[in-house]
Formats: structure tokens, C-alpha cells, sequence
């Protein structure tokens, strides 16, 4: 059967984003009167964004706007050389606070994006004053009883951590290469298990921070103008080329962004047999990931009945129209909410219908970072 493309409405009709579109959204400045009364609520819990005033946590603001997240104070947290900036939030000023033991005080639900360290240090003390961590950083991701979490996909996880009980908790955003990856392979594993899955990723610039956006950005114009580019953010030319992730390469060989796919699959599926194995690069792109995918399934699974069955997930849009040859490209998915996945096919390398290859893109920002951590937010409510 000749696949057919399917848009989801966030991708009709508007124009191509500009190359200045695809940085970090800019903390939302206004928003309509009755968004602001839908998110400002007394009876509503108190927030905290730790890393406010970086890329994930400028993300942080602009997902709960858009989803008119009801609260009745937030605090906007940052280290000490940002203290006392001024941030308009929903057309409210605030000043940024040092982050301290003492920040969490009376705090329902602190969002986390600011590196491991600081999540390592200040997570428990937030979860000890009777905080509800959700925390973007790898450093509590592998912990026994620390729940990782995909809406999506194991909501279930975190079930036992209630808001308003009194006692705080920590639950872990999985890795974005992850969370894009299982929104589109998970509805094919409930259907018939996967024992196999290869991973490739080609891994945009805003994996690495707004900071690695600004060089890809400032390298591209010097290249052009047949400059030398300038390396401060990674050891080689990242424009005009590619190569493998910047992560740390470990004994066996794998760098730790490829051995996160593996470990927090098996945590997520909870399944300890999968058999995951993934190559990680970066590419020179300025927003969203895409990645390339193998899979073994225990029983058969056809591409016609795997393309029903992605067209009906949540948060997954199938682009997949092999007439025209459009599929899922990281530019169609930048500042969208959905998980894209095309390139549908039989892997005949497989006897039978064992196998498949999908192609899968997703914007890292977003649903690999600051969306999911405020879709686990939304399901403390």
C-alpha cells in the first residue's frame, strides 16, 4: 500500500520558520486577560523554575503560558550572576532569585533545568522542605524509586506521588534523544514487543544550550565569509559538519548519551531484556532532533497496521508520503509540541514482518525537555 501523509493542525498552513525562529522562544512577555485569570489561581500550587534564565528554563515560562498552567506564585531561581534580573512573566514583573537551601520554602512544584550538580545538590533539599521536584538534568534518572517519566508513555510511574500530601518527591525528565525516540516507538511496543531496537541520532545544537545555538550560528557566518570559526563550545568546526557527540566516551566504547538511550529504554519499558544499542552525532542544526530507527518485534507487525497504530498516539504526528518524498525533517518540527515519524517501512533485512525502520524528529526544547517536564507538572494537578 502507498503510505499517504498525514498532518497533524500544528503543522498546516504558515510560513517556514525564519533561521532566527529556531533559537530559544524569548520569556513570554503578554498574554490575553483570560489566560492570566485561567493561570493565576488561589487555589492553585506555588511554583519554582530552578535555571530560569536559561534555554529549557525560557522554555519552562513559554510551555506554561501556553498551556494556561495554573498557579498562584512562581519564583524565577537562577544563579548568583543573574540575580536581580527582571523577567515579564504573563504581564507580571519578577526579579530573579539567587538559588539557595532556603528557595524552596512553601513551594508546591519546582521545575529543574540547571545542570546535575545543582540538581544533585539542591533536588533533596526542595523535596525535603515537601517540594514535588521534576527534574530535567540525567542526575537522578537511574535512581531506584526516583520515577522516569513519559506522559505518554508511563504515566503509571508516578503514580504514588500525590500534590498536597505533604511529602516531597523527586521524578526524573528522561533524556530528550530518549523521550523522542520512545513517543513513537512505545505504541508499536504495546502492540508487539520490541526486543531489538538500533538507534542513530543526529542531534541539533540546542542539545548542547542557547550557548552552542549562538556558535553554530556565529561559526556559519564566519565560515561563509571564509573565516576561521570560532571553537568555544566544542573542540571542532560544528558548522558545515558533523561529528560524534560531544559526550564522554566510556570504556566500552559508547559515549553517555548513547548509554542513556539503552539504560533509561530499559527503565522506562521496564524491561530489562530489550536489546538497545544507539550512535549519537551531532549535526548542524540549529533546533530538534532526528533519528533513525531499527526494530526487532517478538511477533509480526506490518508497516500499513505500524502507520495506524502512530497515527492514533498522542503527541505523534505521521509525515509519511513516499510519492512527493516528504517525511519529518528537524525544521518542520522546531517549536512544535509533537513527535514527527515517517519513513515507515519493512526492514528486509528481516524474514517476514519482524522488523521495521522508522524516522523520527522531534524538537528537543519542547517535548524533549521543558513540554514533558510540564505535561509530568500537569499530572500532579
Amino acid at each position: 500500500m502507498q503510505a499517504t501523509s498525514v498532518v497533524h493542525r500544528h503543522f498546516l498552513g504558515g510560513d517556514a520558520p525564519t533561521f532566527s525562529s529556531l533559537r530559544p522562544k524569548p520569556i513570554p512577555t503578554t498574554t490575553t486577560s483570560f489566560a492570566i485569570r485561567m493561570s493565576l489561581r488561589e487555589d492553585a500550587p506555588s511554583l519554582a523554575v530552578v535555571g530560569v534564565t536559561g534555554a529549557v528554563g525560557q522554555e519552562f515560562l513559554s510551555v506554561l503560558s501556553d498551556r494556561s498552567f495554573p498557579y498562584r506564585s512562581i519564583k524565577m531561581l537562577a544563579s548568583k550572576r543573574s540575580a536581580g534580573k527582571k523577567l515579564t512573566f504573563e504581564d507580571n514583573e519578577y526579579v530573579v532569585e539567587e538559588l539557595t537551601a532556603d528557595s524552596f520554602n512553601g513551594v508546591n512544584i519546582a521545575l529543574f533545568s540547571a545542570g546535575g550538580s545543582i540538581s544533585k545538590e539542591f533536588g533533596p533539599i526542595a523535596a525535603n522542605c515537601g517540594s514535588v521536584v521534576v527534574d530535567n538534568s540525567s542526575a537522578f534518572r537511574m535512581d531506584d524509586g526516583v520515577p522516569l517519566v513519559i506522559p505518554e508513555v508511563n504515566p503509571d510511574a508516578m503514580s504514588h506521588i500525590k500534590l498536597g500530601s505533604g511529602k516531597g518527591a523527586l521524578i526524573a525528565n528522561p533524556n530528550c534523544s530518549t523521550i523522542i525516540c520512545l513517543m513513537a516507538v512505545t505504541p508499536l511496543h504495546q502492540r508487539s514487543k520490541v526486543l531489538r531496537m538500533v538507534v542513530s541520532t543526529y542531534q541539533a545544537a540546542s542539545g548542547a544550550g542557547a550557548a552552542a545555538m549562538e556558535e553554530l550560528e556565529l561559526q556559519t557566518r564566519e565560515v561563509l565569509k571564509g573565516k576561521k570559526p570560532t571553537c568555544k563550545i566544542f573542540k571542532q568546526q560544528y558548522a558545515f559538519n558533523l561529528f560524534s557527540h560531544n559526550a564522554p566516551v566510556l570504556s566500552n566504547g559508547y559515549n553517555e548519551e548513547e548509554m542513556k538511550l539503552v539504560k533509561e529504554t530499559r527503565k522506562i519499558w521496564n524491561d530489562k531484556d530489550v536489546k538497545v544499542t544507539a550512535t549519537c552525532i551531532r549535526v548542524p542544526v540549529m533546533r530538534a532532533h532526528a533519528e533513525s530507527v531499527n526494530l526487532q518485534f517478538a511477533n509480526p507487525l506490518d508497516e500499513d497496521e505500524a502507520r495506524e497504530i502512530l497515527k492514533k498516539a498522542p503527541g505523534v504526528v505521521v509525515i509519511d508520503d513516499r510519492v512527493v518524498n516528504n517525511f519529518p525533517t528537524p525544521l518542520e518540527v522546531s517549536n512544535k509540541d509533537d513527535v514527527a515519524v515517517g519513513r515507515i517501512r519493512r526492514d528486509v533485512s528481516q524474514d517476514g514482518n519482524y522488523g521495521l525502520d522508522i524516522f523520527i524528529c522531534g524538537d528537543q526544547i519542547r517535548k524533549g525537555a521543558a513540554l514533558n517536564a510540564v505535561q509530568i507538572a500537569e499530572m500532579l494537578l
